[in-house]
This record gives structure tokens, sequence and C-alpha cells, in this order.
């Protein structure tokens, strides 16, 4: 090797060992932490609302009896066992032995399949209505006798149900009392299981609810076009008018009559134009004002007469084809009921609906008196041919004449006075009948009596 070729190799090897190399390495972290964070909040919430749930179900399943014992067991075998007091440890061992035999009877749970049904949907108060109630095992095996609860209104039916094998089926009929006025809801049916010490509960909710409707009881009275002339479009009034269909008596003509008035023989015979003079026909509306103020009435029987009054009126006067109105007071707060008016028309398309909206009818402290209902009855329903008003024995006759004065004059008003304690009357007070009855019956016979006359 020759000199130059040997100082070359060296100046290479000493240029590549002088030179040095740093690598640096970074790790990306940002990425991780937040997959991490995200992770550990919705593990957190899931957590969270499981815990919330199961707290929920053991707070139901629980009753105050086996919170009882769960309180005995855990003190008397967090305090027996260190101290040594065989009295706790007892105690501990008994509550928790109970609470696990209780276990067993919450199996089979949702074994059952429940189905409710009602004969009718409406009744008449102080009457029943008919119920089938079927349960169907629809689990796996056989389910342990229960127990189904039917709410109806503000009551309870227990309906035992015997061990049923899979697939078996238990048919119930139930009788339904209805002997108050009223909207009840009937359901939804609760399957029922627990221990026989009622430590442990469980219920299963069907949505299956019904609405039974319990009619106010009504009585049959005479038809209240008794004493009016009916005619086509409706009954003629002590008005007179130039143009209707219910011919009254000839006049003299007028400048501005019609032509088409004219009576041709009674001109030919007197030699003077003379015309028609016709009544007022108008639709026979009835209107029926029912008071529903607390101060209106001494007690709830008189309240429940006045429903039944005004129920039974309504219902003829809609069978008889009358217009029919049945006006009561609205709602209204405490302080404005001196300055402000309100009424409700209650539905009369037919007597069903009717007595449906008296079936849910009830009296309030905070309503328009009768006078403030009357007065804006007969503002709402000008074709007014005949009025009631109901009310209780409290309010004055001075009150109920206030009250007809609303009405006008060619109308003819009845003040109805519902008062059990008292004897049935008719009496005339000015203008207005007054009747009072103590029975239901009562304005049925006044009635027939006041038409035969």
């Amino acid at each position: 090797m020759t000199n130059d070729t040997q100082s070359r190799i060296n100046r290479v090897s000493s240029t590549s060992t002088s030179t040095s190399t740093k690598t640096r390495t970074r790790y990306d972290t940002s990425r991780q932490t937040t997959v991490l964070v995200v992770g550990g909040i919705r593990f957190w919430r899931r957590l969270r609302r499981t815990t919330t749930r199961a707290a929920a179900a053991v707070a139901a399943t629980v009753t105050p009896g086996g919170w009882l014992l769960v309180g005995a067991a855990v003190v008397g075998l967090a305090v027996g066992l260190p101290l040594g007091w065989i009295e706790f440890v007892l105690a501990g061992l008994v509550a928790l032995v109970l609470l696990v035999s209780a276990v067993p009877f919450l199996f089979s749970a949702r074994a059952y399949d429940v189905s409710l049904g009602l004969a009718h949907d409406r009744v008449v108060a102080g009457s029943e209505v008919s119920a089938s109630l079927r349960v169907v095992n629809v689990g796996s095996g056989v389910a342990l006798p229960g127990r189904v609860d039917v709410p109806v209104g503000v009551g309870l039916i227990d309906v035992p149900v015997p061990l049923l094998r899979k697939g078996a089926v238990h048919d119930e009929e139930l009788s339904i009392p209805a002997m108050r006025r009223g909207v009840l809801d009937i359901g939804p049916a609760r399957a029922v299981r627990g221990d026989p010490l009622g430590i442990l509960r469980r219920e299963i909710v069907w949505a299956d609810v019904h609405t039974l409707y319990v009619h106010p009881v009504t009585t049959p009275i005479p038809s209240t076009a008794t004493g009016f002339v009916k005619d086509l479009e409706g009954n003629p009034s002590s008005l007179v008018v130039d143009a209707d269909i219910s011919f009254h008596a000839i006049r003299e003509y007028a400048p501005g009559d019609s032509q088409r008035h004219i009576h041709w023989k009674s001109t030919a015979k007197t030699g003077t134009l003379m015309v028609r003079q016709y009544e007022e026909s108008r639709r026979s509306r009835m209107v029926i004002v029912l008071a529903c103020g607390e101060d209106e009435y001494a007690n709830d029987d008189e309240f429940e007469l006045a429903v039944s009054a005004a129920a039974s009126l309504g219902a003829r006067g809609i069978r008889d084809g009358r217009d029919v109105s049945v006006v009561v007071g609205g709602e209204v707060p405490e302080f404005a009921r001196r300055t402000v008016r309100t009424s409700r028309d209650l539905a009369t398309v037919t007597a069903r609906t009717l007595l449906d909206d008296l079936a849910g009818l009830e009296k309030t402290e905070r309503v328009s008196p009768l006078g403030d209902v009357a007065g804006l009855a007969v503002e709402g329903h000008g074709d007014v041919s005949i009025g009631f008003l109901v009310c209780g024995s409290t309010p004055a006759l001075r009150t109920l004449q206030h009250a007809a004065l609303a009405f006008p004059a060619d109308v003819g008003v009845a003040a109805l006075i519902c008062d059990p304690t008292t004897e049935p009357g008719y009496r005339t007070l000015g203008s207005t009948s007054v009747v009072t009855i103590g029975l239901l019956e009562d304005l049925r016979h006044i009635l027939a009596r006041s038409a035969q006359s």
C-alpha cells in the first residue's frame, strides 16, 4: 500500500469518528389522556345510573317492616359479634334469616299477564258494574300464589291468585260499587308478589286504565213543551213582528211595509191597504243555571240533589228536541271574586254528554255566584225561552229574585231550591216560580201538577 492510499484512509476514518449524531424521540400523550378521561366520565355516569336504579328498586321492594329487620340485622351483628353479646347476635341472625327466607317469594313476579275489562263504562249512582279480570301465566315455570290489586278511584280491590302452571288461566269476576256520582279511574292492575310476613314486596303495573262515568240519578218528568205552542220554527212569543211564520193579526199599511205582506181580501173589504202581522217565532232554548259554590249549599246532599234535578231537566229538554244550555260558574281567584265573572257551558249535544259532564262536577269555594252566572248565561244565549235556577237552601229569596231579573221579561223563569230537610212546595215570587223539593221525585210531581193546571 502506498503512502498516498494510507493517508486517504486515515483522513476518512478521522472524519467519520469526529462526526456525532443525536436522535430525540417524542411521544404524543394528549390523545390517550383524552380517551381515558372520557372513558372515566362515561363509566362514572353508568355506575351512577345503575346505583340509582338499584337503590330505587330496593326502596320499592323492601317494606317498612323489612327495613326494620335490616336495621336489626346490621346492628345486632355489628355490635354483638365484636362485644360478644349473644342476644344481639341472635337478634341479628333471626332478622337475617327472615330477610333471606322472604326472597324466594319474589320470584316469578313477571310471570303474569293481566287484562281487565268493564261490562259498562257508564252507570247510574247507587248501582254496580261488572268487571272481568284474567290472569295468565306466561312464564317458563310454575307461578307461586300471588295477588292482583285493582285500583277503583281512591279505593282498592284485592284479587288473590292461586298457584298457576305454565300457560294456566285464572278468570275472576268483579263487582265494582258505584255508590256516588263521579268519574272513576279503574286500574291500572298491579300484580303484587310478597312474603306472608310483608317483609319484601314487588309490584308489576299494567298500563290498562278504564274510565267509569257514574251519572247522577234522574227522574222522568213531564215534557217541558207543555203549555207552549209548537210550529215549524219554534215557539211563538208575545212579540209582534212584520215578517214571520205564525200569523197574528191585520193592521193598516204603513210607509215602508213590504207589498208582499198586503192582505188583499181585507183591502178589498175595507178599501184601505191592510198588511199581515206575525208573532215572532224563536227557537225553544232552555237555559239551566246550576249553582256550584260552597256557600250556596248547606251540605253535600243538597248539592247532589241539585245536580240530579238539573240532569233530569236537561235530559228531558234534549229528548224534547229543545236547544238546552246548562251553565255553571267558572272558578276564579279569591281576590278577584268581586270583579271577575266567569261561567262554563256543559256539553249538551246529547243526554249522554250532559250526564258525563255532570258526573265530574264538584262544588268549590272560588266560583262565580248564581246571580253572575245567570247574567252571563243570558248574555251568551239571547234566544232563551225558559230558564231554571237550581241551587240549595242557602241563597235568600232576594238573591233568587235578583238572579231571575237577568232574564228578559218575556222569558219564564223558575227557581228550584233543593233542600232534603224541608217539605216540597210551589209558590210565585213576582213573575218567578219558586219550587222547593226535598226528594228528586218531588220535582216530577210538582211539574206534573203545574202542567195540568
